[in-house]
């Protein structure tokens, strides 16, 4: 992910989340390397950004922070992949651990990485606005 890249992924955001990111954030991302790993998905079939993902890597450990496909193009196993190449960059890389939050409303999210191996390590109160909700956090050893 690029400066340049950010058009698209906020579209991407605003139209993914009820609670988008604010552009700063993605910025901070983008200059935080090499421990914030902000990536655009590509999608080549259509040669576009589709998606991105944002991990933090740290100390062996692994926080998917960030993670989101354009609706028009959920449902084609592009998160699911984009899940499998970062276990297996990760792991090159020495990593541990992973882990993430997920709203327990966000259904398709939260089959996909119970489907991956993610299991629920806790809960996270109050974690989400715009609805509040607790966040549950999921893990996975490498």
């Amino acid at each position: 992910m690029t400066h340049e890249d950010l058009s698209i992924v906020l579209e991407i955001e605003r139209i993914s989340f009820l609670n988008p990111w604010m552009p700063s954030t993605f910025e901070g991302e983008i200059d935080n390397a090499p421990i914030s790993n902000p990536y655009v998905i590509v999608y080549k079939p259509v040669n576009r950004i589709i998606g991105y993902v944002i991990y933090w890597f740290l100390n062996k450990n692994v926080q998917i922070s960030n993670i989101s496909i354009h609706p028009d193009f959920r449902r084609l196993g592009v998160g699911e992949e984009v899940m499998y190449r970062i276990r297996r960059q990760i792991k090159k890389e020495g990593a541990k651990h992973v882990l993430l939050e997920v709203r327990p409303s966000n259904t398709a999210a939260w089959a996909l990485y119970n489907k991956l191996g993610f299991q629920i390590l806790g809960i996270r109160q109050g974690y989400y606005s715009n609805p509040t909700e607790d966040a549950l956090v999921m893990g996975k050893n490498l």
